[in-house]
């Protein structure tokens, strides 16, 4: 798990990589939560959730939005850390040029930038969102959501609140073309503090079923 680091919009920024030697392995970038209440690359879902790619197969990069731990910049609402995010994206592709899918993952903050980032780089071919943060921004640009993909989230999340997110779903699952997966966890607040290993196991499921669809 080497830190590394590379040229974004607002500076340098920091990452954590990991290559898989086959070229044609899938690559993922997974986006912390909000940089603004202690959102970092080392939060436990998004570090689990890069060990879970790991484990299945993918390259691996998971950042610092700008202004976080040595990443230069500072917090700018949401349109800096797109732009940091499709910079990860840049990179991580150039390190893979031969890889045979796109994947992107975030979690809360990084959920809503993940999928503005989905709309726009169309090499992107499926998604997790892990509680989405659908009473604090707007998801309506997913008019229409361009790729399948799996929206996860805890039935007592207070920050995020699942009726809020069903409605995303709902929405989104209406939609021709696309599927969206939807999990529920039981007993799961927004952090998932006594979930993880149950958030873990819904997120490599849907990897596993997802890549052996698509292997048809």
């Amino acid at each position: 798990m080497p830190e590394i680091m590379f040229n974004g919009p607002s500076g340098r920024i920091e990452g954590r990589y990991h290559h898989n030697e086959n070229p044609e392995s899938k690559i993922v970038l997974i986006l912390h939560p909000h940089p603004k209440f202690g959102g970092t690359m080392n939060n436990p879902i998004t570090h689990n959730a890069y060990y879970t790619f790991v484990k299945n197969g993918f390259s691996v990069l998971r950042f610092n939005f700008r202004g976080v731990g040595k990443s230069q910049g500072e917090y700018d609402a949401g349109i800096g850390e797109l732009s940091d995010a499709a910079s990860a994206l840049d990179w991580i592709q150039s390190l893979n040029r031969d890889s045979t899918g796109c994947w992107v993952v975030g979690f809360s903050f990084g959920a809503w930038i993940s999928m503005q980032l989905l709309m726009r780089r169309p090499e992107i071919e499926s998604f997790i969102s892990i509680a989405p943060p659908a009473n604090l921004y707007d998801f309506s640009f997913l008019a229409p959501c361009p790729s399948s993909g799996l929206i996860v989230n805890g039935n007592d999340d207070l920050v995020a609140p699942k009726a809020d997110i069903q409605k995303l779903v709902d929405r989104l699952q209406n939609q021709k073309g696309i599927q969206i997966h939807h999990s529920l966890i039981d007993n799961a607040n927004h952090f998932f503090d006594n979930n993880i290993e149950e958030l873990n196991e819904v997120i490599s499921n849907y990897i596993y079923t997802s890549l052996k669809e698509n292997s048809k």
